[in-house]
């Protein structure tokens, strides 16, 4: 299916997301990538079979219950 060497990572691999894009609709919000994924840009996907991956993108810098005045004043300086 990938015409790439070495080809794109399969669209059940764990690094799925690290294939080409072959198409990019940025003012819609998606790109399909060379392994027959739609990647969402809330990072959301739509697997060639069907699936949907909900967006998993880090939205919690820190463990609940932690303000990130707290977190902050804990972090040295660089």
């Amino acid at each position: 299916m990938c015409p790439h060497t070495p080809t794109c990572p399969d669209p059940e691999g764990p690094d799925r997301e690290a294939a080409r894009t072959v198409v990019s609709h940025p003012e819609q919000g998606w790109s399909l990538l060379c392994n027959g994924i739609v990647v969402f840009e809330d990072t959301g996907e739509l697997l060639p079979g069907g699936t949907a991956i909900p967006p998993h993108r880090p939205t919690d810098l820190f463990p609940t219950g932690v303000s990130s005045t707290v977190a902050s004043s804990h972090i040295p300086a660089a």
